[in-house]
């Protein structure tokens, strides 16, 4: 599936035989071959030449490129034959000794963000190029050897228009004037650096600048680069002020400054990720330059995804893994320290949120969503190519990690922790690893012995769930207590955990933690001797302070606490716990969605945790949607629509929760009535007091109302008009999908399906076209879904070109879901049963068949199986 593939074996041997010294690449985006002629097709093809400096033994290896047209290419100044290059790699036959590979090519700019991405704004015409080469697409933009443990020094130059603004790994440099307007940026060499992490930039590109002063009292220059359409909304004051506090931490805390020499932030259009770790040259999606009014939840998330990149920058960036097989570390890490940064700077400067409880509110329900679908691995998986790797980019290797990370923090201590990082980064800078190289460091900082922690935390999938079981004595202490570990018969293991034990009363009218046990548990049962003699409390929260990464349970009388009181908890990462606690319970069929529905209507309103505010609306939605008996669910729906609305009206005017309600009750419509009310704000009537209907805003009201069939194309277009923006155009694709019309489905199925759409439209026709109550619309779509998935297997009409992305989109978003019913799977089941797909498709069908059998579960009040979901004492 993964075109141009790489195995985990090719790399070893290439690392046997090479040893790279450095790469020289031009890229000429003028438009004309190397002779001045023009290129054929400007508009989609550029032309780059690569110089490599290597050593190696005598042997037979490969350079890995994929062009459209090797103009030149010559080894120690010898041309190479025409049939070295096979479309994806160049032959080269070595001698023992150091040589020079040089390379011109004709390459093709991507539209599905992968490679050099070309993109023209549709506000203003310019023009603007990025580069997004991980996992291994450095080849989409010159000849590599395409693995992270070959680092070499890497000197860009580009020829570009005169009026741009041209970017990279190393500081920005002035260019040289060229001719016909062009001009020539010659960038100094770079570190030893990983191919994944170059970058090129390039554009008529708003730029803001900065600087920063390291530790060691060096100055680098900091810049904030976006397109010119969405200089308006730039907060660069903000993203200053993150990047600033940022470095402070981890300059502190890692022992060693920043590595690079300058650190430019840049806002690109139509990413596929939040955002990539480029060495010095970071790209974020430009969605996170918010042109509307946002809720402080958004705010922090983009302060967490610039942390997470600059960590990075030690994390990745100076010390590199080896092979992919370490690419849960790199991100884990990362995804650790930026919410470690993120408390440090809370503790410093502001009263923001909690980051833990955000983390558990979100990372941790995506991991522990990905950790029970079939397709869960190991944390350390094995990443033995890029269709692997690919495959891998997922809530295990991410939050996952991130949580088993904490929990070694928790094991060692944190001052333990960082002390063996610092040890690391000192021994590895520049270099590449493993994981035992960091173990290393780590057990010698703290004095433990931590081979239970890979053997069980790394190298076994599945999550563990404990509860507490207790004896009392006639004046309600315990007189026994402990705690069950469980674990589903399909991963059995056992883990040990250090987890606390919170006990919460009411102590007038707040539910406040009265007492805490902290402890190591493992194995079925573990005696937790310091509570026994303790009263029983209202509410007793295993894993407080959220240390482990585990399932918990609530018993009866907490759970009826909690119901009653969760207004009242005042502890952000208490109520996080609760909040995931319970939702594990209605997803698993043990808690009735309307007494989850009641639970949240109650709570949400007083959450301060705005990134709980929006998960728990959403997954309310999802439980009345999916999870509830089909009998219950338009009643359950019209008593979330009349809550939310309820919750809007109270909430304090111009709020963030007022702007988070109205977005939940925008998605709860479902009948003409609240149909109205949308239309009316889209109008400018009856507006709640200070709510604006800005440009965002008007696009969700307007999507929902094309999904309930109050609005058609005509509206559409108007909105279209309205905001000449290639956001604008996105959303526009994404109400059109949403549109409960059968032209409209055939056209959305069509550009999502047939032809090569642009990635950010392509998500969002994909992610608005199945709707609730379309199914006539909908139903001839089923059979279609299990046709597009035989091509992509198949790699037919034209599915071997499209990329990794697109196939994602398809596979995952454009699963039946509102239709998925006992017929459907098993019509699935015997489609999946008469071929053999590859691993990239069976696993993307399957996850999503899970959540549908899951879905039919709850909707039916069956059982929880003895399987994969089911947990279970093991011995």
């Amino acid at each position: 599936m993964f075109g141009a593939n790489i195995t985990r074996d090719e790399a070893a041997v290439r690392s046997r035989q090479l040893e790279v010294t450095s790469y020289e690449v031009l890229v000429d985006l003028t438009g004309r071959r190397p002779g001045g002629e023009p290129l054929a097709s400007p508009d989609t093809t550029f032309v780059s030449t690569t110089t490599v400096h290597f050593r190696s033994i005598g042997c037979v290896a490969n350079a890995n490129l994929i062009a459209e047209e090797v103009i030149d290419a010559d080894l120690d100044g010898a041309p190479l034959r025409p049939e070295a290059f096979d479309g994806e790699h160049l032959t080269l036959e070595l001698a023992e000794g150091d040589h020079t590979l040089t390379v011109t090519a004709v390459m093709r700019f991507s539209r599905t963000g992968e490679g050099l991405h070309r993109f023209i704004d549709p506000a203003d015409d310019r023009t603007y190029l990025y580069s997004q080469f991980e996992v291994a697409d450095a080849r989409r933009m010159y000849a590599t050897f395409e693995q992270p443990d070959l680092k070499a020094p890497f000197r860009l130059t580009v020829v570009a228009p005169a009026s741009w603004t041209v970017l990279s790994n190393a500081p920005a440099v002035a260019p040289t004037p060229a001719d016909e307007g062009f001009a020539v940026w010659d960038f100094a060499p770079t570190q030893p650096i990983s191919t994944y992490i170059t970058a090129l930039c390039a554009g008529e590109f708003h730029t803001v600048t900065d600087t920063h002063t390291r530790n060691d009292g060096s100055t680098i220059p900091l810049s904030i680069h976006v397109r010119a359409s969405l200089a308006e909304h730039l907060d660069a004051e903000r993203i200053f002020e993150t990047t600033q506090r940022g470095f402070a931490v981890f300059e502190d805390h890692f022992g060693l400054s920043y590595p690079f020499d300058d650190y430019a932030q840049i806002f690109v259009p139509e990413f596929n990720f939040g955002a990539m770790e480029n060495a010095g040259c970071v790209t974020f999606r430009d969605e996170y330059i918010f042109r509307s009014r946002q809720t402080r939840a958004s705010y922090e998330s983009r302060d967490n995804t610039i942390l997470h990149e600059m960590a990075h920058m030690w994390f990745g960036d100076l010390v590199t893994m080896k092979w992919w097989d370490d690419l849960w570390l790199n991100e884990s890490f990362a995804e650790w320290a930026s919410h470690f940064a993120q408390a440090e700077i809370r503790a410093q400067f502001d009263d923001r949120a909690d980051p833990w409880a955000t983390f558990s509110n979100s990372r941790k329900t995506w991991a522990y969503r990905q950790d029970q679908l079939p397709s869960t691995h190991p944390i350390d998986a094995d990443m033995y190519d890029l269709e692997a790797v690919e495959l891998n980019f997922d809530g295990i290797t991410y939050a996952k990690g991130a949580s088993a990370l904490r929990q070694l923090v928790a094991f060692v201590g944190v001052e333990d922790f960082l002390a063996g990082v610092r040890a690391y980064f000192a021994e590895h800078a520049y270099g590449n690893t493993e994981l035992p190289d960091l173990l290393a460091h780590l057990e010698a900082a703290s004095g433990r012995d931590l081979s239970f922690f890979t053997s069980q935390w790394l190298q076994t999938a599945g999550v563990n769930t404990l509860a507490a079981e207790w004896e009392l004595g006639d004046d309600g202490a315990f007189t026994r207590f402990g705690i069950r570990q469980t674990a589903s018969e399909q991963w059995p293991t056992l883990r040990q955990h250090r987890v606390a034990v919170g006990c919460y009363d009411l102590v007038d009218g707040a539910l406040v933690r009265t007492d805490r046990v902290e402890c190591d548990i493992d194995g079925p049962f573990t005696e937790v001797p310091e509570l026994v003699g303790r009263p029983r409390p209202a509410l007793l929260l295993l894993n407080d302070d959220d240390l482990t990464y585990a399932k918990i349970r609530l018993d009866a009388t907490s759970l009826a606490t909690l119901v009653e009181h969760v207004h009242a908890l005042d502890d952000e990462l208490a109520r996080a716990l609760c909040w995931g606690a319970t939702w594990d319970l209605t997803r698993d069929g043990e808690m009735a969605v309307a007494d989850y529905v009641d639970l949240v209507l109650r709570g949400v309103g007083v959450e301060s945790d705005l990134t709980a505010v929006s998960a728990l609306l959403g997954q309310a939605r999802l439980a009345i949607d999916y999870y509830a008996p089909r009998e219950q669910r338009r009643a359950l729906a019209d008593r979330f629509q009349v809550g939310v609305a309820q919750l809007m009206l109270a909430a304090e005017p111009g709020s963030d929760h007022q702007l988070a309600l109205v977005r939940a009750l925008a998605l709860a419509i479902n009948d003409a009535v609240g149909a109205e009310v949308l239309q009316a704000w889209l109008n400018g009537e009856e507006v709640p007091e200070g709510l604006a209907v800005d440009t965002d805003l008007r696009w969700r009201l307007l999507t929902e109302l094309a999904r309930v069939g109050a609005i058609g194309e005509a509206e559409i277009a108007a909105e279209a008009q309205r905001d000449k923006t290639a956001t604008g155009a996105e959303k526009a694709a994404g109400a059109r999908s949403a549109l409960a019309d059968a032209d409209a489905k055939a056209e959305a199925w069509a550009a999502a399906t047939q032809r090569d759409t642009p990635n950010e439209t392509h998500f969002q026709i994909c992610s608005q076209f199945w709707q609730l109550d379309q199914d006539e619309l909908l139903a001839p779509y089923a059979e279609r879904y299990l046709d597009v998935v035989a091509a992509i297997a198949e790699q037919r009409d034209g599915w071997d070109k499209r990329s990794t992305t697109i196939r994602q989109h398809v596979l995952g978003l454009l699963f039946p879901r509102p239709l998925a019913d006992r017929a459907f799977l098993d019509r699935l089941d015997a489609f999946l049963a008469a071929r053999e797909l590859p691993d990239a498709v069976r696993r993307l069908v399957l996850e999503r068949r899970d959540d549908a059998e899951r879905a039919l579960r709850n909707q039916e009040g069956a059982p929880t199986p003895q399987g994969a979901q089911s947990e279970q004492p093991a011995e």
